[in-house]
């Protein structure tokens, strides 16, 4: 309770108030101006929980409306209190190095530039996240890759997040996108829904069309289990997946052997201690001769792990890449492997930057993805 009143107090006041304070008294606004502005902000900040709270009610196109202004204003908020941050440590230096009547100019002209810096990167973020996302593709050399699996392509999606943002139309684009790849593979690496199976299953359905020669995986997120992660596995079966939890399949393709591994979230045993994310159990059992060992893992914080069982290569999500500046500059202090393609050991691990986006509908500076890989025998 008192980490919720803290929380609280730091979004409805400290917030709006350091805003107003460093930022819309040099407006020229007036008493009259700042006080409206901070009303605004405040108004923005009270939205902000709302938003996430609407799956009890009755009103959908009422909740719709409440989660797209509330998580909205939860990205411009984050990116107008950065700004502002980032402002008054510019100022620090202004101060230091300028005449007075300079640094009076610099005050001004830099809240303005606060305020069209937080706009443009709310609303060419929005326009960003709701694009389709690109296919990147993505070569991995394994030692020792047979022949027959020279070229061997895996098409990844990871972090779509279907909810309050992110509906059916989304999800149809996304499909018939993968399925233009034919891939042989498809991963779905966990993070596919915020909201329940009664939610959501009219706007997951359009996966049954998922379609590749090897036929399409999927393993949990830690966001499936905050939804219902045992509902959401049977309706994933349903829809014609095949979820992995701690487990492998050997795959036949051209006359070689491929083992594709899942385990369940690193988070998982918070909510049911029998699905302790274990890679080594997951490749328990797979044939010692398998001309590649594939793990998907949600969270890249596996990889130490299934370096240590013996994996080629580990896909994964879960880090978003950040999502939107500043904070894909920060994401690496909490997460060493974020986006792109990384080596441990004689692992490879890659991280997908999401195929959806989760609480603001804001890219800015990290295009979400479809991902493409494809195994090639190294040099």
């Amino acid at each position: 309770m008192r980490r919720l009143l803290l929380s609280r107090f730091w979004l409805f006041l400290l917030l709006p108030g350091y805003v107003g304070w460093r930022l819309l008294s040099a407006l020229s606004l007036g008493p009259g101006g700042v006080f409206a502005g901070i009303a605004l902000l405040v108004a923005c900040c009270w939205f902000i929980p709302l938003s996430v709270r609407t799956r009890a009610l009755e009103n959908r196109r009422l909740a719709e409306a409440l989660s797209w202004v509330g998580l909205t204003a939860m990205g411009l908020l984050s990116s107008l209190f950065v700004l502002t941050l980032l402002r008054d440590l510019m100022l620090l230096g202004v101060r230091l190095f300028l005449t007075d009547r300079q640094a009076t100019f610099w005050v001004a002209s830099s809240a303005h530039w606060t305020l069209y810096l937080t706009v443009l990167i709310t609303l060419a973020g929005f326009v960003i996240a709701r694009r389709m996302p690109g296919v990147v593709e993505v070569n991995i050399p394994i030692i020792g890759l047979p022949r027959a699996l020279h070229g061997f392509s895996i098409a990844q999606i990871s972090d779509v997040h279907v909810g309050p943002t992110i509906k059916r139309g989304f999800v149809e684009a996304i499909v018939r996108r993968v399925n233009e790849l034919n891939a042989d593979l498809i991963a779905v690496t966990g993070d596919l829904v915020d909201g329940t199976v009664q939610q959501l299953s009219a706007h997951t359905a359009p996966l049954a069309e998922l379609s590749a020669r090897h036929g399409a995986y999927f393993v949990t997120g830690n966001h499936e289990y905050y939804s219902g992660e045992s509902a959401w596995t049977l309706e994933i079966r349903r829809l014609g997946l095949q979820v992995l939890k701690n487990e492998h399949v050997v795959l036949e393709h051209n006359g070689a052997s491929l083992v594709l591994a899942g385990v369940t979230d690193v988070s998982a045993h918070h909510y049911d201690p029998a699905q302790r994310s274990d890679p080594r159990a997951a490749l328990r059992g797979a044939p010692a001769n398998a001309g590649a060992r594939i793990l998907l893992a949600h969270q890249p914080s596996s990889a130490a792990a299934a370096a240590s069982a013996g994996f080629d290569l580990q896909i994964s999500g879960h880090t978003h890449g950040g999502q939107f500046w500043p904070w894909n500059l920060f994401v690496h202090f909490f997460q060493p492997f974020n986006r792109g393609l990384h080596r441990l050991k004689n692992l490879w691990v890659y991280v997908s930057c999401g195929t959806g986006y989760w609480g603001p509908p804001n890219r800015f500076g990290v295009p979400s993805e479809i991902t493409r890989i494809r195994l090639v025998t190294a040099s």
